[in-house]
């Protein structure tokens, strides 16, 4: 499961703006978002980066104020 929410969290960040250039995001950003992720968003681990992405985004005013940095900064 760890794995999964690893792989899935890295993935998102890729996807979530500045790519390739940032290669999945820093262990600091995966570290920010992890929590909410795993809060927010375990129900959906399995069904893609995108929707744990927009799971994220549609819980977006109970995510810690670290993790909404890291999708403001990725453009999202």
């Amino acid at each position: 499961m760890l794995r999964l929410f690893t792989a899935a969290l890295t993935t998102i960040v890729i996807f979530s703006g500045h790519a390739l250039a940032q290669q999945g995001g820093t262990e600091q950003e995966r570290q920010a978002c992890a929590p909410d992720v795993k809060k927010y968003c375990a129900a959906v681990l399995d069904q893609g980066d995108l929707v744990i992405l927009s799971c994220l985004q549609q819980n977006r005013s109970k995510i810690s104020q670290s993790c909404n940095r890291v999708l403001v900064d990725h453009g999202q």
